[in-house]
């Protein structure tokens, strides 16, 4: 009893302290408060990788028109922005999803050639892409798909002892402005980007 008695009394002096294992309730709400804090936002990343790819100058394309031969091929995105056809002729497709593309295709083709034509696209090779600045070779390179800033810079062998290597800019092809991004292992690159590599400031 001699044991017992002084832990009774112990627990009896500090009734509000937590058992181990539990949260106070100051912990409790701290916690709560803080779950409330929203998350600090990053810097610009690219938002294009999870889009439906937009169609462009060089880009080139295979199309398939079914029981139509003659109709099918390989064609390219010409300067004007369209694709020379069999038949149709000159099909504007600038800034058009190929999924766009199939139904514009698909309906000149209506238009008084075929019944029921069925269309499919698939993009074979990308515009290519730009890097600028401070990299050892800079200039005009093919596009590959996946395709990130770090692989670009390798591509472009490597940056230059004066480049800085923690942020760049990128001006998306259509865009008026570039934007400054944190270079990160996953930041992407899209067809016919400009990727412009700064000189870090001592």
């Amino acid at each position: 009893m001699r044991w017992i008695m002084p832990l009774a009394l112990l627990v009896a002096l500090l009734p509000n302290a937590p058992l181990y294992g539990q949260q106070g309730p100051g912990l409790a709400t701290a916690e709560r408060a803080g779950s409330a804090i929203p998350p600090a936002q990053p810097e610009a990343t690219s938002q294009r990788g999870g889009e439906d790819y937009q169609l462009g100058v060089a880009d080139k394309v295979r199309i398939i028109v079914f029981d139509e031969p003659t109709l099918s091929g390989e064609f390219t995105v010409n300067a004007n922005g369209a694709l020379s056809l069999p038949l149709i002729g000159d099909v504007p497709v600038l800034g058009l999803t190929p999924t766009q593309v199939t139904v514009r295709i698909r309906d000149a083709l209506k238009g008084g050639y075929l019944l029921e034509p069925k269309v499919s696209i698939d993009v074979l090779t990308f515009r290519p892409f730009y890097i600028l600045g401070e990299v050892n070779k800079p200039g005009e390179y093919p596009y590959s798909s996946g395709l990130t800033v770090d692989a670009a810079v390798a591509m472009a062998e490597g940056y230059t002892y004066r480049a800085e290597k923690k942020k760049v800019l990128i001006r998306h092809a259509g865009d008026e402005l570039a934007q400054k991004m944190r270079i990160t292992p996953d930041l992407r690159v899209h067809p016919g980007d400009i990727i412009r590599i700064g000189e870090r400031y001592w």
